[in-house]
């Protein structure tokens, strides 16, 4: 079968084709009601269904003989250390270290938060709770107190689960000090904190409710409890408009199916393959293709604990590719662009053997051409750029490598996945014509595998997705679509700036400064204009050893712009800076860059990898400050 005629499948038989790909699971009680619907028609999937997720990803390939087979690769390059850990051996771990937490009086809908660096621990305390039937809330480690506060009261645990440390820049960040302070301020009180000690005598346990990791690794084992296909395996909180994070929930047996689909499919997997997401766990890529995806479908997942650059080296990735035999990797486009930063020749790429690498995925964020050009040329290996959400657990565009050899057009995020019937709409709801842009949405009901529900806010849940186009989920993200079914990812819609009147998207115009052959990375973002409303700058981060004056680049950029945008963009400013504002998952903080470009009062994002770079951005700025215009009557 081809991409084509699966997809038409996925989309006008939908009950047929999810019941088949359903069959691929091991379940205690195969589902017969294949898709309900609720009141608005958001989609329930498989509902008289029995199973358990650490049954699929653990004990069903024991039972098949793999257990001495590699589940996890454990590669810190933070502390220089690594390990194999077999199918077997975290069967063991976690099949103990869930007796522990039912102990402590955890089981099916108990809340779990886990607060854990990129360690084999974390993924033994979910697979845990997934095995009791808790529900678990990773928070990504080293979030804020007043992050992980939010969580807490909104999650309500009956446990939180944490380390001694995790590692920053070469730095150790005591989680203990963290949690403390989060806990202080929370207004819910979890039973008990659990922490891995990852060094002797760093941190001591002397509060009442503090148990040591290993500790409840002493009380027995445990088997699995089988839940019924919605039961919540976990919460995600992703940040929200309204400052508030949103919880996330995803079920079980809706996600299991999703995931294998995809593994086999989208990423062209084979069971015993070695994969590599190098995420974190906190994030939703390392749910679905760090932990829940590679071992549902049998494979090594790696476990990365660490940074792609300086750690030692811009060779990181490929020294583990050589190391482990990876077949698929999967990282941000950030990431490829600190590599390129670093090794601009590819040089330390060089060194190293990445024969057994069948194929590079990107996504998390908009892959600008100049670096989807770069690593396809310099690893000489395919690379995808695909594209989807926290909310939808997998791949909602791309190329499904299993039916398709073609590689998506540059610049585009690919086609629709099977089951997501996606659309781009007017601001009435209306269908666009290809190649204008609007709002992507996805034509209810959603395929297995997306969130069910935001954590008991079903009014926030309707009204961020649901309302604004009835039949249709919000994805949040404007784009468009050509006349091949290539859709293009034009950023998120509030990135699309209002100059003199015209809709332009910030997302295009980074395109063009990124293709530049001094820039590095950029970001082009709007700032607040008198007589124009808004107007657009960029910011420029330069390749190693290039050597140019700002206002060459700048005019250069201001040219480009003006041929192929027009001059209805109004771009006229590119300020040089060192680095880029970024969330600890690698996202360019572009709202608060405008803030600053601005000269708005801005509070420090808890997200934020390195606080600083905000001061090195103002400065740069106000040091342009007349150059770049910001009285009107100099704009004008």
């Amino acid at each position: 079968m081809n991409y084509q005629a699966m997809y038409d499948e996925s989309i006008d038989n939908k009950e047929q084709f999810w019941a088949a790909q359903a069959g691929h699971l091991k379940w205690k009680r195969q589902p017969t009601t294949i898709l309900n619907s609720d009141n608005d028609g958001y989609a329930q999937w498989y509902a008289d269904g029995m199973l358990n997720m650490s049954y699929l990803c653990l004990d069903a390939h024991v039972e098949a003989g793999n257990g001495m087979k590699p589940a996890i690769y454990y590669e810190s390059a933070a502390t220089g250390t690594s390990s194999v850990i077999t199918y077997k051996q975290l069967l063991d771990s976690v099949a103990h270290f869930a007796a522990g937490m039912r102990n402590l009086g955890v089981g099916e809908g108990s809340t779990v938060i886990i607060y854990m660096p990129m360690i084999p621990q974390a993924v033994i305390a979910m697979l845990a709770c997934a095995r009791i039937g808790a529900i678990h809330s990773v928070v990504f480690g080293g979030f804020a107190p007043h992050e992980l506060a939010m969580r807490i009261d909104d999650a309500k645990p009956k446990l939180i689960i944490s380390a001694s440390y995790g590692i920053e820049f070469g730095k150790k960040i005591p989680y203990k000090e963290l949690v403390d302070a989060a806990l202080k301020e929370a207004k819910h009180k979890p039973d008990y904190q659990i922490y891995y000690r990852r060094e002797k005598g760093f941190d001591s346990l002397g509060g009442r409710n503090e148990l040591d990791f290993e500790a409840l690794m002493k009380c027995g084992t445990v088997g699995c409890k089988d839940v019924p296909s919605q039961h919540p395996l976990y919460i995600l909180y992703t940040s929200g408009t309204t400052g508030t994070p949103k919880g996330i929930v995803r079920d079980t047996g809706g996600y299991a199916t999703a995931l294998k689909f995809s593994m086999s499919n989208f990423y062209g997997v084979q069971p015993g393959e070695v994969f590599f997401a190098a995420s974190d766990i906190g994030w939703v890529v390392g749910h679905s293709y760090i932990v829940y995806g590679p071992l549902l479908h049998g494979c090594a997942t790696v476990l990365f604990e660490g940074k792609p650059v300086k750690m030692p080296d811009a060779g990181t990735f490929w020294r583990i590719v050589e190391k482990r035999k990876v077949n698929h990797m999967f990282t941000a486009p950030t990431a490829i662009r600190a590599i390129r930063k670093e090794d601009p020749d590819g040089t330390l790429m060089k060194q190293y053997n990445t024969e057994s690498l069948k194929q590079l995925f990107l996504a998390g964020e908009r892959c600008d051409t100049a670096t989807w050009e770069w690593i396809g040329h310099k690893l000489g290996k395919p690379v995808i750029d695909h594209w989807w959400q926290t909310e939808s657990g997998w791949p909602m565009l791309g190329l499904m490598t299993r039916f398709e050899e073609q590689i998506p057009k540059p610049g585009s995020a690919g086609r629709a996945v099977c089951g997501y019937d996606i659309r781009v709409l007017d601001e009435d709801g209306n269908e666009v014509l290809n190649g204008t842009e609007g709002y992507i949405a996805i034509k209810l009901p959603m395929p297995p595998g997306c969130l069910t529900s935001l954590w008991k806010n079903e009014i926030r849940f309707w009204k961020g997705y649901l309302e604004k186009f009835p039949g249709y989920y919000l994805t949040g993200d404007g784009g468009y679509k050509d006349d091949d079914g290539y859709f293009y990812i034009t950023g998120r819609i509030d990135d699309v700036i209002n100059v003199s009147g015209h809709r332009l998207s910030t997302g295009e115009m980074e395109e063009l400064v990124a293709m530049h052959k001094g820039v590095a990375e950029c970001a082009v973002v709007g700032i607040a204009d008198e007589l124009r409303g808004q107007r657009p700058i960029a910011l420029i981060v330069l390749k190693d050893g290039y050597m140019a004056q700002e206002t060459d680049i700048e005019t250069e950029l201001v040219a480009l712009i003006r041929e192929k945008i027009g001059a209805v963009a109004f771009f006229r400013n590119a300020v040089i800076v060192k680095r880029l504002p970024k969330t600890r998952s690698g996202k360019i903080l572009r709202k608060t860059i405008c803030q600053i470009a601005d000269g708005k009062a801005y509070t420090t994002p808890s997200t934020i990898e390195d606080p600083a770079v905000l001061n090195e951005i103002y400065e740069a700025l106000r040091q342009r400050e007349q150059g770049m215009a910001f009285v009107t009557e100099k704009a004008a």
